[in-house]
């Protein structure tokens, strides 16, 4: 009888064994039990801000730093998206991200009720004073000055158009870079911006092009979703295009010369780190050039001449070092 308990506990001991390896191994393939929520205003593969944020998620699944990445999108009326972050919240995800400078008014209402809950919301610089709320930015007129000043270099006149969503976040910040940049290359050039204040009215955005090239203008550029429309117009007219928040080259590869890309990646993962250590928010993030987090993609199927390759080049280390 004793031989017979004593083989017992010694199964039981190899089965424990063998457990605690499945599940640890379990953990490492997976990274952890880390679920995260996306809601946002537009498709997920709309070349331009939703899916900038979706992508860089997938990416963090794909190497293991999260095991769920679950996203609501087109959620442009506001009061949906806060619908989908208090369902999200409520289902217990570990970081809800409200990826849209609108859905500020309902996080600010929503995150009290969940203390146990991290969210982010971006691009803002205000986590409300919340602890359990991270705010992100994206420094978009690092990009937009380097997209201004090839813009200016490649322009045959003195015309350069933007046609820009509503006034405000890295729409702005991206906006007045790229006029920067045309006026650093080209001084006495006229640049020509249309706020159609609206962030996904495509109609609107082929309008706004097509008078920007009215008034003259062989190069244009755009930010939000809704550029789709006016990236339709560039490449009917034969107009250079840039991009930013995606890489929009598969939209019109014979007219768009690069875009400014985000790869919000590398501060989810940062964000993500603090949370598994205990800290749910009360920090802002920003992507920069510094960080990687923003990178121009040139597109190999345009002939973009050297020495304006050389340009851009310059600018981005220029502001690498605080230039």
């Amino acid at each position: 009888m004793k031989n017979r308990f004593t083989k017992l506990a010694i199964l039981l001991s190899v089965l424990a064994l063998v457990a605690a390896a499945c599940s640890s191994s379990d953990d490492d393939s997976g990274g952890g039990d880390f679920r995260i929520a996306i809601v946002a205003p537009s498709a997920s593969n709309d070349l331009a801000f939703t899916q900038s944020i979706v992508d860089a998620a997938d990416l963090l699944k794909d190497s293991g730093v999260v095991s769920e990445v679950a996203v609501t999108d087109g959620t442009f009326v506001v009061d949906d998206a806060a619908v989908a972050i208090r369902d999200y919240a409520s289902d217990g995800y570990d970081l809800v991200i409200a990826h849209g400078s609108q859905y500020g008014g309902s996080l600010q209402e929503i995150a009290p009720d969940f203390p146990e809950t991290s969210f982010a919301w971006g691009t803002s610089a205000d986590t409300f004073g919340l602890p359990n709320v991270y705010s992100y930015e994206a420094a978009s007129d690092q990009g937009g000055r380097v997209m201004g000043i090839m813009a200016a270099a490649l322009s045959q006149g003195d015309v350069v158009g933007i046609v820009g969503p509503i006034e405000v976040g890295d729409a702005k910040l991206y906006v007045d870079g790229f006029k920067a940049g045309v006026l650093i290359q080209k001084p006495g050039a006229d640049v020509l911006v249309n706020y159609i204040d609206s962030f996904s009215d495509v109609a609107l955005a082929s309008e706004a092009a097509n008078s920007l090239i009215g008034a003259g203008a062989d190069v244009l550029s755009g930010t939000a979703q809704m550029v789709v429309g006016a990236v339709g117009v560039a490449k009917s007219e034969g107009v250079l295009w840039f991009g930013t928040q995606a890489n929009q080259t598969t939209l019109a590869p014979e007219i768009v010369v690069a875009s400014q890309v985000y790869h919000w990646e590398h501060i989810l993962e940062e964000m993500i780190d603090k949370v598994k250590d205990g800290k749910l928010g009360g920090e802002l993030f920003s992507i920069t050039f510094a960080n990687d987090g923003l990178v121009i993609e040139y597109n190999d199927g345009y002939d973009l001449p050297a020495d304006v390759r050389e340009l851009a080049d310059d600018a981005i280390d220029a502001i690498k070092s605080g230039g």
